[in-house]
């Protein structure tokens, strides 16, 4: 009687393990007074993992975020036009979603129509719409009220709102901006302390991490991170360039916005971006704490930046212009002429002189040369280490207020071909002022070089050229010196530029 009794304990057993009502299996069972089979069931925990200790920016990002801001402009605009159409300012300050993609967008999806229609019906007398709106980014320097933002975001603003990351709006001033190193500076009169960041004084590594903080699209509170990729970046904005590229993720909206090291100091105020599509792709562009932080002393203290005058177009000293010359060296920069008047003309700097230093600190290029004459007040005197006819000598120069920036006009790029070959037609201008060129060959080296009509060869190689016979003749002598390049002055218009020109023994 008990064999049977043991095989269903044993297939009761069984399914208990086999079935899919209890997946943990059986610990113990027992039979009660009826017979049956009392089962105590026992469950398998969740899979708990003992996560190590990892890097984490939230510590950076917690402690700066009320330090950062969106900034909002207003401006006047072009009013609408009789249909109804609008028409937002498009000039260099953050857009995002601020306005003008918001309306653009509603365009797009026919709620106000292509020709100013709302549901299909048109609006006769809507009232023209006057007043645009951008979005970037800031953030505050004193606990007073300072905030640093871009000037190409408050360019043209008439009112300016700035947007705290808990929401609180606060009306803000516009104290001073510099549009050559694009910063500016609001401040917000409250009564109350501002939380706020310093620059860092330390210049970042390549490769350091760097968190990004800012308004994108008009989004707010927004935080990114990536590394220093490089520095002295220069994007063609203005002789002032000298910008920190990094990584991480700056979109429209970023700009004014801080980038930040892992101690949360200002590395550097998001600027620009390189992107063939609009939006991130990873290439953007900072400028540096160092400069920013003169630059908002400056502006804070007396509303615009001073800066010294040396009155000189320039340009870098190419391969070219080196081998032309017979130089051993690629520094500096070549003064394509002294403006009249200008404290260069004044002190006897001549056009093909190169600037080589600047009171003993040596210049690489044009864009070192006219951050280095900036940072010295107006009427101060500085000695420029000139390098003439072959040998140094230096030069006192007093300067003077720089009103509008140096300009130094780039080479051309394109390789000509022998003398024999350029393709020009010169005549005397009978003043012994230069030869002029009539005519330049289409495709001929000349013409690649980039010399046209019109232009008039002033010297070659420092040396002045009143007829064809001279030009013919002093390139002449550049081949017999075995030199690889001749170099032209060339006057156009009211500028004046230096062109090398490779030569070949015939």
């Amino acid at each position: 009687m008990n064999q049977p009794k043991s095989n269903s304990l044993s297939k009761s057993f069984r399914r208990v393990l086999l079935g899919g009502a209890l997946v943990a299996g059986v610990a113990g069972y027992a039979i009660g007074n009826s017979g049956a089979l009392n089962i105590a069931p026992s469950y398998a925990e969740a899979v708990k993992i003992e996560a190590p200790v990892t890097f984490s920016f939230a510590d950076v990002v917690e402690a700066v975020s009320p330090a950062v801001v969106s900034v909002r402009v207003e401006s006047n605009i072009q009013p609408a036009n009789h249909q109804g159409e609008f028409r937002f300012d498009r000039r260099g300050g953050e857009d995002g979603f601020g306005m003008e993609e918001f309306f653009k967008r509603f365009q797009e999806d026919d709620f106000f129509g292509r020709d100013g229609r709302k549901n299909g019906k048109k609006q006769r007398h809507r009232k023209p719409h006057r007043y645009g709106q951008s979005q970037g980014s800031g953030f505050f320097v004193s606990e007073d009220g300072y905030v640093v933002t871009n000037h190409h975001v408050i360019e043209s603003g008439e009112k300016f709102t700035v947007i705290m990351s808990d929401g609180k709006e606060f009306e803000a001033n516009l104290v001073g901006a510099d549009a050559r190193t694009d910063l500016a500076v609001l401040k917000v009169e409250a009564d109350q302390e501002f939380t706020y960041v310093d620059f860092g004084e330390n210049r970042p590594r390549i490769g350091e991490w760097v968190v990004a903080v800012g308004n994108p699209f008009g989004l707010g509170g927004t935080v990114t991170a990536g590394i220093v990729s490089a520095h002295g970046r220069a994007i063609g904005t203005n002789q002032y360039d000298d910008f920190i590229q990094i990584d991480a993720a700056v979109n429209k909206g970023n700009s004014g916005g801080p980038a930040f090291n892992l101690e949360g100091e200002v590395i550097g105020i998001n600027t620009a971006i390189f992107s063939p599509s609009g939006g991130n792709v990873g290439i953007a562009f900072a400028i540096p704490a160092s400069l920013a932080s003169e630059v908002v002393d400056d502006l804070i203290s007396n509303g615009n930046v001073v800066r010294g005058w040396l009155g000189v177009q320039i340009q870098p000293v190419t391969k070219d212009i080196s081998d032309a010359l017979g130089l051993e060296f690629t520094d500096g920069a070549i003064v394509a002429s002294p403006q009249k008047g200008s404290p260069a003309d004044d002190a006897g700097v001549r056009s093909g002189d190169i600037i080589t230093a600047v009171n003993g600190k040596k210049i690489k290029g044009p864009r070192e040369l006219a951050r280095t004459i900036g940072d010295y007040n107006p009427d101060t005197t500085v000695k420029l280490e000139i390098w003439r006819n072959g040998e140094s000598q230096d030069i006192d120069v007093k300067l003077g207020k720089l009103d509008t920036a140096d300009s130094a006009i780039p080479t051309p790029n394109s390789k000509p071909k022998n003398l024999s070959q350029f393709g020009l037609e010169v005549e005397g201008l009978g003043d012994g002022s230069g030869v002029l060129v009539r005519e330049v060959e289409p495709g001929s080296g000349a013409d690649e070089r980039g010399i046209k009509a019109g232009d008039v060869i002033v010297s070659i190689n420092g040396e002045s050229i009143s007829t064809p016979a001279d030009l013919e003749r002093v390139v002449n002598e550049v081949i017999e010196l075995g030199r690889k390049a001749a170099l032209f002055q060339i006057k156009r218009d009211d500028n004046t530029t230096f062109i090398p020109v490779p030569v070949e023994k015939g």
